[in-house]
């Protein structure tokens, strides 16, 4: 989780977990877990096997998906 923020394009949140080799905030970490949780049971058996670099394709597949609406914002610094 080198990254400093959300890997979707547009989106300035701070990062909260691994997507690949890449980070994402919590946002879409769970809608990413909710498109896996579509794909069925067998996705997450495959996917926990793989390493950080073969999940990269399937991160790029779901990132896809994602509208640009979609994208949340990071909250701004309270004065």
């Amino acid at each position: 989780m080198h990254d400093l923020t959300c890997l979707i394009k547009g989106c300035q949140t701070r990062v909260y977990a691994p997507a690949g080799t890449h980070s994402i905030c919590r946002d879409h970490f769970l809608a990413y877990l909710t498109w896996r949780r579509r794909k069925g049971p067998q996705m997450f058996m495959k996917y926990a096997g793989m390493s950080m670099e073969e999940r990269d394709p399937i991160v790029a597949e779901w990132a896809n998906t994602i509208r640009v609406e979609e994208v949340p914002t990071a909250a701004a610094p309270k004065s």
